[in-house]
């Protein structure tokens, strides 16, 4: 009988061949690097990859003109990611906590093409990532977030355009589409 191992990650029995690579885990706050399958390590390594690159954009945060639902006046707040990385944090006046596992579809608002095309590119979670438009000379300009709030019905829509820094704007919406799409692996 083969000794079984289970993957930390996806929490599945492999045996030893098959779960043998040791790979950091950050996201569920493994400080050392832990037994992980062959396509939980393949996806922690991309993981990995963008927390490096992407991660310090998203906990430093950038300011954002913020509309919840159908409000018409934003609030000017900063948008970053919570320590744990579990929430997006949104400081203004007002004070609001998101959990990236309630975000049911990140839209990137962007500007550049011309009239008559869409003007965002979409990403749900049951479509994968499926751009609006393919090249161009688009650039993002916010984003727009639907989640489901604590106590409310249905979804609750929140948009995020570029505040008083647009380049950190732009950098801080592209890092949340990617945590976005990463955070199902």
């Amino acid at each position: 009988m083969r000794p079984q191992h289970h993957c930390r990650r996806c929490g599945k029995c492999f045996c030893d061949k098959c779960c043998g690579q040791k790979v950091p885990l950050r996201r569920m706050c493994f400080v050392d690097p832990v037994r992980q399958c062959a396509e939980c390590a393949l996806v922690s390594h991309k993981e990995a990859e963008f927390y490096d690159k992407q991660l310090k954009v998203l906990l430093s945060g950038a300011t954002f003109l913020v509309t919840f639902g159908n409000s018409e006046k934003p609030e000017t707040m900063v948008c970053r990611l919570s320590n744990n990385q579990r929430y997006l944090l949104l400081d203004g006046d007002s004070r609001h906590e998101i959990d990236i596992a309630h975000i049911s579809t990140v839209q990137i608002l962007t500007e550049g093409f011309p009239p008559g095309e869409k003007d965002t590119h979409t990403y749900t979670s049951l479509l994968g990532s499926q751009p609006a438009s393919e090249g161009g000379n688009a650039r993002a300009t916010g984003m727009s977030l639907r989640f489901a709030a604590p106590g409310a019905e249905g979804l609750t829509q929140l948009k995020l355009t570029a505040g008083e820094d647009a380049h950190a704007s732009r950098r801080q919406s592209t890092a949340t589409k990617l945590l976005y799409e990463s955070r199902d692996q």
